[in-house]
């Protein structure tokens, strides 16, 4: 049996070491009477143009490096690519040919580490649009992850399954639709919180020893689950809304993690695409699941708008871009946690595999995070119908 909620507005769209330094330097330039001051002035803003220029060139150089995800023996791309907006959710979803364009593209500049869902789009669009482009590319140099457990009803319903039959039925399925012999990691999307994790993960072994899969992974566990599941068969991934305004598992995930051996990957690691650019903060398009979002409506918006505006100004500061920033700050945060941004955009891919390039300090790192301080940021961070699925909420009936 189905976990079930609903929702009530309107119809859902589907759902979706090698590091370059750089020097920053910095003149100061003495205010006179005179052309002498205009003559230095311009300079000053030539030689900042030059710079500019010369970083995003390094920066479209940058070599994605290659690190271990958990302690099972996965490798990937230090970024990994989420597939889901492709298929629409924050815009509207792109055709299976322009898809593919950004998914080889993506992996021409190094990332291997992509991310996709059985729920992505309609009728399975996201998995199906995945799959074309992996007959595109090198199976083997791709690391593929792809997630089960939440399902849908009529009339704008979810639900969260777990049953073994589900998992294996489910697995099958997206193994049909991607085209694929093995999933490189598969996750339970949302734990189902009437079916013990033993009885799933179960499951899911078998599917390992079986070649279907070769890691398993979680999303949205509690800390109970996930001991649970791990003494059933080794987790080598978690993966978990993390980023600047989210970060609640700093506090007991990501230390059980560090504990176990398990690697996080981090989902909307750009705040749901808050941290992408005003253009998310300003308007949003009419079929964006974010104009539901607690985070992107009424009074809550104008309030984090004030946290975004003290963000791009720093930014600003730094000579990057927002999007670049928060990026690399949750870089920084340790070389076990990917994140997975995903763009419809190659010029946003692009922004985005330049956060590789940034190193920070400690007070770097102080002064990034306290611009956006967690308890000045208005609204649940997920949406209201996946409120009582989220991680701390996540514990299953005893075996």
């Amino acid at each position: 049996m189905a976990c079930r909620f609903r929702i009530s507005m309107g119809l859902l769209p589907a759902f979706s070491r090698p590091r370059c330094f750089f020097f920053n330097t910095r003149i100061k330039w003495k205010v006179t009477s005179g052309s002498g001051s205009l003559h230095q002035y311009n300079k000053a803003s030539i030689f900042h143009q030059d710079q500019v220029a010369l970083k995003m060139e390094k920066e479209s150089q940058v070599q994605i490096p290659r690190v271990k995800l958990g302690s099972q023996g996965l490798e990937v791309s230090r970024l990994g690519f989420g597939c889901g907006g492709l298929s629409g959710i924050y815009n509207a979803p792109l055709s299976h040919e322009e898809g593919c364009s950004v998914i080889k593209e993506a992996f021409s500049k190094g990332i291997t580490f992509f991310d996709t869902s059985d729920l992505y789009g309609d009728d399975h669009h996201n998995e199906i649009m995945v799959g074309k482009a992996l007959k595109q590319l090198p199976r083997d140099k791709v690391q593929l992850a792809t997630k089960f457990g939440i399902i849908r009803f009529e009339g704008f319903s979810f639900g969260v399954k777990g049953t073994p039959e589900y998992v294996r039925k489910c697995c099958e399925a997206s193994l049909k639709r991607l085209g694929v012999d093995y999933i490189d990691l598969y996750y339970q999307h949302r734990v189902d919180t009437s079916v013990p994790i033993e009885d799933t993960m179960g499951e899911l072994k078998k599917l390992v020893e079986e070649g279907k899969i070769k890691y398993i992974g979680l999303s949205e566990p509690s800390v109970d689950t996930i001991r649970r599941a791990h003494a059933v068969h080794p987790i080598t991934a978690l993966e978990m809304e993390y980023s600047l305004w989210t970060r609640e598992i700093e506090e007991d995930i990501i230390p059980l993690c560090r504990e176990l051996g398990i690697g996080i990957v981090a989902y909307s690691p750009l705040g749901r695409g808050f941290f992408g650019g005003k253009a998310t903060v300003e308007s949003l398009p009419t079929e964006s699941l974010l104009a539901m979002h607690p985070r992107f409506t009424g009074d809550n918006l104008e309030k984090n708008k004030l946290v975004y505006a003290r963000f791009e100004d720093l930014s600003r500061k730094r000579g990057r871009t927002p999007p670049q920033l928060a990026l690399a700050w949750l870089l920084h945060q340790g070389e076990d946690i990917i994140p997975i941004p995903g763009t419809t955009k190659i010029k946003n891919l692009e922004n985005n595999i330049g956060s590789l390039a940034l190193r920070l300090t400690q007070d770097d790192l102080k002064e990034i995070g306290d611009a956006v301080p967690v308890e000045e940021v208005s609204g649940l961070r997920d949406y209201d119908v996946f409120a009582d699925y989220c991680y701390k909420l996540a514990n299953t009936p005893k075996k």
